[in-house]
């Protein structure tokens, strides 16, 4: 793809955020989460996804209604999910809400699906986690069929069958783009391209690059199954403030305890600021100036034949003030810097 082409988007998992200090309360951040998407339009970035998660913290469990709301006080920006736990949805509801939310959007939704690296939704909604594997795989079969056939028969063991089924309102023609989450699974890589989707790579830790085997793999799986190139995006977690300084030492302040969380809960290792500089250096952490992000994010496409870049913003308790610095930096400096870089040396898509 062209370097102009590139897109950079925004994920937010709807983390509570403060203001001078208060913690902001839950509608109060959901109502932020708005305004932010406004500014992320106004500044030039391409796409704001939200996630859906279920536990404390986190504002983003009915996500379609969201961005609905976003929808109506913005006109450009395309507007997706960074997450949609597609093994705790149902396929038909699911297809409802996107339609909705398209139809509301004038053809701005997309959504990525993942199996869920959180699992409080299949206690929350009655599944059971020994189906992990067969209710992804189930429900993407049956979605996909919803949104590329106009009626569907079909049957299996995670819903009711449907038979002749017609939904409405109808998604635009050829469906809303609908990507892959891959978290490190080389099986999810080709379940992407079994069903000729685009992938989007999680990358929360650790060289960017080691993913260049499951970009490999993808490339020739497609090719395998007979479909066309498809995009590839990665979501990476960071900042971006004026200086360098500025962006290492507030991202440092609300990153080491939200690791620190879950290095006790999932074994990960506990941080440290040695680790931190590397994960900033080398790693997946964009975090810093804009030229220091832009910079990275432009080896990293080329590294990894990207065709999107999202970064996730929100963290625990991060000022709103950071927030929207970072919206900002993102859009109108970090943006046309990746481009232009990526024009000098462009990817090899």
């Amino acid at each position: 793809m062209t370097a102009t082409a590139f897109e950079i988007g925004l994920n937010s998992f709807g983390d509570v955020a403060t203001d001078d200090g208060r913690t902001l309360h839950d509608a109060e951040t959901v109502r932020l989460i708005i305004e932010e998407a406004k500014l992320a339009e106004a500044s030039g970035v391409d796409v704001f996804s939200v996630g859906e998660h279920y536990r404390p913290g986190h504002v983003d469990t009915a996500t379609p209604v969201l961005l609905s709301a976003i929808a109506t006080v913005t006109e450009r920006i395309r507007l997706g999910t960074s997450v949609t736990v597609l093994s705790t949805n149902d396929p038909v509801r699911l297809y409802h809400d996107f339609s909705t939310l398209d139809a509301v959007s004038n053809g701005r939704a997309q959504l990525v699906l993942g199996r869920a690296s959180a699992t409080e939704s299949f206690p929350l909604f009655g599944y059971d986690l020994a189906d992990y594997e067969q209710l992804f795989d189930e429900k993407l079969e049956l979605f996909m069929r919803l949104q590329r056939e106009e009626t569907v028969t079909w049957s299996g063991t995670v819903r009711a069958p449907l038979v002749e089924q017609r939904l409405q309102p109808r998604m635009r023609r050829g469906s809303i783009p609908t990507w892959i989450g891959v978290g490190g699974s080389p099986n999810s890589v080709i379940r992407a391209a079994h069903h000729g989707l685009p992938v989007m790579l999680a990358i929360i830790g650790g060289r960017p690059q080691r993913f260049a085997g499951h970009v490999d793999l993808y490339h020739r799986a497609l090719q395998q199954f007979g479909h066309a190139p498809q995009p590839i995006g990665q979501h990476s977690l960071g900042l971006i403030a004026d200086t360098d300084e500025e962006a290492r030492e507030t991202w440092w302040q609300y990153w080491e305890p939200v690791v620190t969380q879950l290095a006790e809960e999932r074994g990960f290792y506990k941080p440290t600021r040695e680790r931190y500089e590397a994960e900033i250096g080398k790693g997946a952490l964009f975090v810093g100036s804009p030229e220091t992000v832009a910079r990275k994010i432009a080896t990293t496409a080329r590294d990894l034949q990207l065709n999107r870049f999202d970064l996730k913003y929100d963290i625990f308790h991060l000022p709103r003030q950071a927030r929207a610095r970072t919206i900002e930096l993102l859009g109108r400096e970090v943006a046309p810097r990746v481009r232009e870089l990526l024009t000098k040396e462009p990817t090899h898509v």
